[in-house]
């Protein structure tokens, strides 16, 4: 299955996000995009000279000095979406589907050596939904100038500004075309999209009802260079470090933060071992057949996540059962640690027959690149 963009809320999930709220005053992406531009011409990454792709290999040896460098030659340029996300765009929106697993190039793990999980049902969310599940919600953004498409996201904790998190955890592939292409246009996130269920059922609805934290618009993000250099719609190498942090603010002009409007956020835990992660929840909103993009569904198991590998050099990939479909994609994969909720990787690949879902260890890569950004003014 491709990436997926597009919607489940069990008790398990609920439980972690309840937590989360008490302590406060993914294969699944978007539809698919067109084709990547052509890669772009290797360029300089830091004041040591490095350059692409050759950096990749020395990735993990980058100072703060070489990503601020690498980031401002591939960055986000910001845009005014004031009054773009109306209700009619956003419904019309098709969910970006998981990357394709792409089973027959995974080095691990292989139908001889392990059995892949067995598919979990996704649950729908009851509505209204409970006010710990406000910090999941659905990212909207433009493919191309005439299509638009929709994944998942997480409202996630910033060291740099606690209690006034401004920053949405996410796949790459739900904002950056990959191989060198260029960001996805008119990116936004809606936080507990349609929560009280007013446009369940194909029913009317007003923008307020749909969107009842607003709308957030993106004005910074942050890929790995791996996912610029790499990225393609098959599952591969790249989808290793197939996540992205977006900054996002509300465009009403109130300067209130995004976890102070939804009322929390969520850590994350970086190089979370695989071994002690005994239950996990993903969350989105899937959209593609059987799912319809308006209700927030999540998978929960209790079986230990499978490893899944495509080059055993890279942070492996980990798998779970799950049936959601396209528009899923970015959304986030919950634990317990300490007690209390974390993400742990969001929704990357997933496969045609929609029965497992494969999303990237957050490892030293990924905490490099957050801790750059959330350092980083906007």
């Amino acid at each position: 299955m491709s990436s997926i963009l597009r919607r489940s809320g069990a008790a398990a999930l609920v439980t972690l996000l309840a937590l989360a709220a008490a302590g406060c005053a993914d294969d699944t992406g978007p539809r698919a995009a067109p084709p990547p531009v052509p890669a772009a011409a290797a360029t300089a990454a830091g004041k040591n000279g490095i350059k692409l792709p050759d950096a990749l290999k020395d990735l993990k040896n980058w100072s703060a000095d070489d990503l601020a460098n690498w980031a401002a030659a591939h960055g986000f340029k910001p845009e005014l979406l004031k009054g773009y996300w109306n209700q009619v765009k956003m419904e019309a929106a098709k969910g970006l589907k998981p990357k394709d697993a792409n089973i027959t190039s995974a080095k691990s793990p292989s139908r001889s050596e392990v059995q892949l999980p067995s598919a979990v049902a996704a649950v729908a969310e009851k509505h209204p939904y409970n006010s710990a599940t406000a910090v999941v919600g659905k990212i909207f953004l433009s493919v191309s100038p005439t299509s638009d498409a929709e994944c998942s996201g997480t409202v996630v904790s910033d060291p740099v500004n606690p209690g006034r998190s401004n920053l949405v955890w996410t796949a790459a592939h739900c904002v950056h075309q990959g191989q060198g292409g260029d960001w996805f246009k008119r990116i936004g996130f809606v936080p507990s999209y349609n929560r009280a269920g007013a446009a369940s059922g194909g029913r009317p609805a007003t923008v307020e009802q749909l969107a009842p934290y607003g709308a957030w618009t993106m004005d910074d993000g942050y890929i790995d260079p791996h996912w610029y250099q790499e990225g393609s719609d098959r599952g591969g190498p790249a989808s290793q470090f197939d996540f992205a942090v977006i900054h996002v603010h509300n465009e009403d002009g109130s300067g209130r933060s995004l976890e102070e409007t939804v009322g929390g956020s969520i850590p994350i835990w970086f190089n979370a071992p695989a071994d002690q992660i005994t239950a996990a929840s993903a969350y989105g909103y899937p959209a593609d057949t059987p799912f319809d993009g308006l209700e927030l569904e999540h998978c929960d198991t209790r079986a230990r996540l499978t490893p899944y590998v495509y080059d055993a050099e890279r942070p492996p990939m980990n798998a779970m059962g799950c049936t959601m479909t396209g528009g899923s994609s970015g959304g986030g994969w919950f634990a317990q640690r300490g007690g209390k909720p974390v993400l742990i990787s969001n929704t990357s690949v997933g496969n045609d027959a929609g029965t497992f879902l494969a999303g990237p260890t957050l490892g030293a890569d990924a905490l490099k690149g957050f801790d750059y950004f959330s350092r980083k003014k906007h």
